[in-house]
C-alpha cells in the first residue's frame, strides 16, 4: 500500500503537467488561432515534412520492386479500348463488314448488344466510382495498399513510427478538437438561438459561432485547404452546388463561410445539433415524409431564395459521395428553384488519406475513425463563376452545364449516370430507350430502302 502511495505522489504531479501541457497546445496554439481563421504554420510544416517521407517511402518501394521477378500490372485508366461511334454507326459498320443488308432487320444485330452488355459489366463506370481511389505507390496506411511486402528495415521503421503519430498523438487530438468543436456547436447556437430577434447582430453572433465551430473541426482533422478565386464565394439569397465525395465537404466549405444547410431530420446526436444549429440560423430541415414530396421541398428552397438576406444554401446535387475521380449526374430538382447557382468544385489529394465515404461499406462511426487516423486532409476548392439559366434552357441541360464546368475545373471525368445506381437498379426508362432507338434506326433505314427500290423500280420501267 505504500508502494502504491508513494507511486501515486511521485506520478500524479508528472500527470498533471502533462495534463496543462496538452491543454495549452489545444486551447492556445490550435483552438484560438482558429477561432481567428489564423494559421501559425505548424500545419503547413507538417504537410511539407509528410510529402518528403512519403516521396523517399516510394522511391525505397520502387527499388524494392525493381529487384523482384514478379510482373506488375500498371495501373490503366481504361480496361476496354473502344471504338466509339453511336449504335446506328457501329450497326451499319458490321453490316458491311459482313455483307448484310444496311437497312433491314438482322438476327446478328444481337451480336452487338451482348458486345456491349459485357463492355459495361466488364468496365463498369458507376460501381467503381464507389469504391476507393487506388494509389500509384502505397502512403505508409495500411488500408490503402493492396500488395504490400516487406521492403526494407526502414521502411518498416518509418512505418511503426507513423502509427505512433497517428493513434498516439493525432488521433486523441483530433478527438479533443472535434468534441470541442461540436460541443461549441451546440452551446453557442443555442445561446444565440434564445436572443431577442435582431437582424443584424443575431445573424452576425450566429456566423460567427459557426465559422468558429467549422473551423476547429477542421483543424481536427489536420485539414489543408487551399480555396481559389475567393471572388467568386457564393453570395447571399444564392445556390451553391458542389460535387460530393464526403460528409466533411460541408466542414471544408463552411470553414470560409457561412451556408445554410438542406436535409433531412434526424434523431440521436446528429438531431441534437440539428435543432441547435437551426435556432439561430435559418437551415433547411425535412421530415422524412417532406422529402418525399417534391413540391414542398422546392417550395421551401424556393421561398428561401427569395430572401435576399439570407445565407446561400449548400446543396449536393449527385445525392451521394463519390469517390472524387468523377461527377455524377445531377439531380434537376436544384436548379429549378431559380436564383443563381454558384459552382464549386472540390478535390482531394490522396496521398494524405482516403477523403470518400464509402456508406454501403462503413457507417457514420467507422468512416470518421479512418478519417482522425489519416495522415492528414489537403484539398483545393475552386469557386466558379456564379452561373444563370439561361433564356429557353430547361432544368436539365442547366444541371448538365454546370456539371461540366465542376468537372473541368477540378480534373474530374464526367459522367451522365445516376448516382443513384449505388444502390438501385437501372429504370426500365433507359432500356426501353435503347430499344426505341433501335426500333427508329431499324425503321427509318427501311423506309429509306423502300423509297429506293421505289425509284429504281420506275426508273427501269420509264426505261
Amino acid at each position: 500500500f505504500l508502494l502504491q502511495l508513494c507511486v501515486c505522489v511521485c506520478v500524479w504531479p508528472a500527470l498533471m503537467q502533462l495534463f496543462q501541457l496538452w491543454m495549452f497546445v489545444v486551447l492556445f496554439l490550435i483552438m484560438m488561432p482558429a477561432m481567428f481563421g489564423l494559421s501559425l504554420g505548424v500545419t503547413g510544416v507538417y504537410i511539407q515534412v509528410l510529402v518528403r517521407i512519403l516521396e523517399w517511402a516510394t522511391i525505397r518501394i520502387q527499388r524494392g520492386l525493381q529487384n523482384e521477378p514478379r510482373v506488375t500490372v500498371p495501373l490503366t485508366t481504361e480496361i476496354i479500348e473502344r471504338a466509339g461511334g453511336s449504335m446506328e454507326e457501329e450497326l451499319e459498320q458490321r453490316r458491311r463488314t459482313h455483307s448484310l443488308s444496311v437497312g433491314e432487320f438482322s438476327l446478328s444485330d444481337v451480336l452487338y448488344f451482348y458486345k456491349r452488355g459485357v463492355e459495361t459489366i466488364v468496365d463498369d463506370q458507376v460501381t467503381q466510382r464507389f469504391s476507393s481511389e487506388e494509389l500509384a505507390s502505397w502512403n505508409l496506411l495500411t488500408r490503402t495498399n493492396q500488395n504490400f511486402q516487406y521492403i526494407s528495415l526502414r521502411l518498416t521503421i518509418i512505418w511503426g513510427l507513423g502509427v505512433l503519430v497517428r493513434y498516439g498523438i493525432l488521433f486523441p487530438l483530433r478527438i479533443t478538437l472535434a468534441l470541442i468543436g461540436l460541443s461549441w456547436l451546440v452551446v453557442g447556437t443555442s445561446l444565440v438561438g434564445s436572443l431577442p430577434e435582431s437582424r443584424y447582430v443575431k445573424n452576425w453572433l450566429s456566423e460567427l459561432v459557426h465559422l468558429t465551430c467549422y473551423r476547429i473541426c477542421a483543424r481536427g482533422l489536420s485539414a489543408t485547404v487551399h480555396y481559389h478565386n475567393k471572388e467568386n464565394r457564393p453570395q447571399k439569397g444564392g445556390i451553391c452546388v458542389a460535387n460530393h465525395t464526403t460528409p466533411i465537404d460541408v466542414v471544408i466549405l463552411a470553414n470560409d463561410g457561412c451556408y445554410a444547410m438542406v436535409g433531412q431530420i434526424h434523431g440521436g446526436l446528429l438531431g441534437i445539433i440539428q435543432r441547435s444549429m437551426v435556432r439561430s440560423c435559418p437551415h433547411v430541415w425535412f421530415e422524412r415524409s417532406e422529402m418525399k414530396d417534391r413540391h414542398a421541398v422546392t417550395s421551401r428552397l424556393r421561398d428561401h431564395v427569395a430572401e435576399r438576406t439570407k445565407l446561400p444554401i449548400l446543396i449536393f446535387p449527385e445525392g451521394t459521395c463519390v469517390n472524387n475521380t468523377s461527377v455524377m449526374m445531377f439531380k434537376k430538382g436544384s436548379f429549378e428553384i431559380g436564383g443563381t447557382i454558384h459552382p464549386v468544385a472540390i478535390k482531394y489529394d490522396p496521398r494524405f488519406g482516403d477523403a470518400f465515404w464509402n456508406s454501403s461499406k462503413y457507417n457514420m462511426v467507422s468512416y470518421v475513425l479512418r478519417m482522425m487516423t489519416s495522415w492528414a486532409v489537403v484539398v483545393n476548392v475552386w469557386y466558379l463563376p456564379a452561373m444563370s439559366r439561361q433564356e429557353g434552357e430547361d432544368a436539365t441541360h442547366f444541371a448538365n452545364r454546370v456539371k461540366s464546368a465542376i468537372a473541368a475545373q477540378g480534373g474530374l471525368l464526367d459522367l451522365a449516370w445516376d448516382g443513384g445506381l449505388k444502390r438501385a437498379r437501372v429504370k426500365e426508362s433507359f432500356r426501353q430507350e435503347q430499344q426505341k432507338l433501335y426500333s427508329s434506326i431499324i425503321l427509318s433505314r427501311s423506309k429509306e430502302m423502300k423509297e429506293k427500290r421505289r425509284r429504281n423500280k420506275s426508273t427501269f420501267v420509264s426505261t
